[in-house]
């Protein structure tokens, strides 16, 4: 009960802060708009930001100087949080600077409008690629390479079970985490990448086809979509990977993972290039080149897809994201990338025991958590990345 009257407390504590924010603001700027229009649940919501703000630096604070070792590491997790926190942004002002410097004038005028989360999510994006395209030679091992040393801690002190030969530890049956990390990047995010750009080759084809073309192929297309969407993509996926393991396994089962997320995937891609075509075929442009006696391959790619290529873009960012998330999840299952292939969402599943270390040993925990936190990381990144690229192609202004 102490625990609940003392959150009730603080809530109390913050709305009249919140009030008193709003008030003084009246008062001192002579009731300006920007405090005399402000809802009490905006007032509310900058006292709370800055009550969290001051509870995160005294817990920090605490952590890091003055709680004994045995307590601080019950906040190990909030720490690394914080220090990843400054990190990223620190990296991402120092990117975002470089490229207002180097670069050509067009890329450099594009980093000036770029903002901070942008900027950090182009960062992240490139991060993976590379480790993806030269994984073979960032990794100090092969994935899958096999230690006599399994199930060492992450962090690489001998004190708390760590080797400084494995930076990231191993896992239960002694392969290296950080070297099956970087293949998982190739893996993972190549596999899911490949699948998302046939996902958009068939659905965005079919799709402007169907808003070109019209009539009896319209209503077929639209209508075969209608039926593989009525049914939940996972499930879907479940059941006709299930399907292929009876005829085909290893590196046949991952293409036809690969097949089947894009098919089910294209549906989607399909509704989305065929409500951007309807709009544009009806354009003045179009009916001209069609007077012209232009070729439909013509009409489709050099008049529709040049001016769709925003919307497309940026919901190419969003189906990767789902792309690679299911992927994951499949994984996880155990019915997607197969074994001996580092795969993030297979780490999680072996390694997702640890985490009942969690409140006596973090750095135990810390191993599954890795390639969750590899897995989160890309997804935040391409979402920071898409919801620039929708606000330009918005014309909206900051």
């Amino acid at each position: 009960m102490s625990g609940i009257m003392t959150f009730i407390i603080a809530l109390i504590v913050i709305a009249f802060a919140g009030w008193v924010f709003r008030f003084a603001g009246q008062k001192a700027t002579n009731n300006a708009p920007t405090f005399r229009d402000m809802p009490f649940a905006v007032a509310f919501g900058y006292a709370l930001g800055v009550a969290a703000l001051i509870w995160a630096i005294w817990t920090y604070v605490q952590a890091q100087f003055i709680l004994p070792e045995a307590e601080a590491n019950k906040y190990f997790f909030f720490v690394v949080a914080i220090h990843g926190l400054l990190l990223a942004g620190a990296a991402a002002y120092v990117f975002r600077l470089l490229g207002r410097i180097v670069g050509t004038a067009g890329s450099r005028k594009l980093f000036r409008q770029m903002p901070l989360t942008a900027a950090f999510g182009v960062l992240v994006i490139l991060v993976y690629a590379f480790m993806a395209i030269f994984a073979g030679a960032l990794a100090p091992h092969g994935q899958e390479e096999v230690f006599a040393q399994a199930n060492v801690v992450p962090g690489g002190n001998p004190a708390l079970g760590g080797n400084p030969d494995f930076p990231l530890g191993t896992d239960q049956i002694g392969r290296d985490i950080l070297s099956r990390l970087i293949y998982g990047a190739r893996n993972t995010v190549g596999i899911a990448f490949v699948t998302t750009l046939i996902a958009f080759v068939v659905g965005g084809g079919l799709g402007f086809l169907a808003a070109t073309l019209r009539g009896w192929v319209d209503q077929v297309l639209s209508r075969a979509v209608d039926v593989l969407m009525a049914i939940p993509a996972l499930i879907f996926a479940l059941l006709l990977i299930t399907v292929a393991k009876a005829w085909v396994d290893g590196t046949g089962l991952t293409i036809a993972m690969i097949l089947i997320m894009a098919l089910i995937d294209s549906t989607r891609v399909f509704r989305l290039a065929r409500a951007v075509g309807m709009n544009i075929v009806v354009m003045d442009y179009i009916e001209a080149a069609k007077l012209r006696g232009e070729k439909l391959s013509y009409i489709v790619f050099r008049e529709i897809l040049p001016n769709a290529t925003a919307p497309l873009l940026a919901e190419f960012g969003l189906r990767f994201c789902f792309v690679f998330l299911t992927i994951s999840s499949l994984s996880f299952l155990g019915v997607g990338i197969q074994p001996p292939l580092a795969d993030w969402g297979t780490m999680v599943k072996d390694m997702s025991s640890f985490i009942n270390y969690a409140a006596f040993a973090p750095q135990v925990s810390a191993a599954p958590l890795l390639a969750a936190g590899a897995i989160a990381l890309l997804t935040v990144a391409v979402n920071f990345v898409v919801d620039w690229m929708l606000h330009r192609s918005s014309g909206l202004k900051d």
